[in-house]
């Protein structure tokens, strides 16, 4: 019965790792095109909320999360690389999540601010034009 029992836990085990790894991260849809005016708008949303708002922590951890995703989701796409929008949104996301890590409870510098708001419109241009 012992026997038994341990080959169920691990039969779960197998089967519930394997749908979770299969998922799409953080409801990010796999369009490409969408998900990056999705995470666009979201981290627009957090950069802008001013430093008394009381759901900032959640707005920026949200932020957090959706910068991670979508790196897991299309870093490696080779298809992906030569995109003007796709390289402009990748420094635009290493640049947030770097102050994000370093600097956790300070905000987002103005001048950070602006650069990443030149490089949001960037990209949603790119992505309209197909690029």
């Amino acid at each position: 019965m012992k026997r038994y029992l341990s080959r169920l836990l691990a039969l779960v085990l197998v089967v519930t790792i394997g749908l979770v790894g299969c998922s799409t991260p953080s409801g990010l849809s796999g369009k490409y095109s969408q998900d990056t005016l999705d995470v666009v708008t979201s981290l627009r949303n957090a950069i802008e909320l001013p430093d008394d708002a009381p759901n900032k922590a959640a707005t920026q951890a949200e932020a957090k999360k959706k910068i991670t995703d979508f790196a897991a989701l299309y870093w490696r796409d080779s298809s992906l690389q030569n995109l003007r929008s796709f390289t402009t949104m990748r420094t635009a996301l290493n640049a947030l999540g770097s102050h994000y890590a370093s600097y956790p409870n300070r905000p987002v510098p103005e001048k950070l601010k602006k650069r990443l708001e030149v490089e949001f419109k960037q990209i949603e241009m790119a992505i309209n034009q197909g690029a």
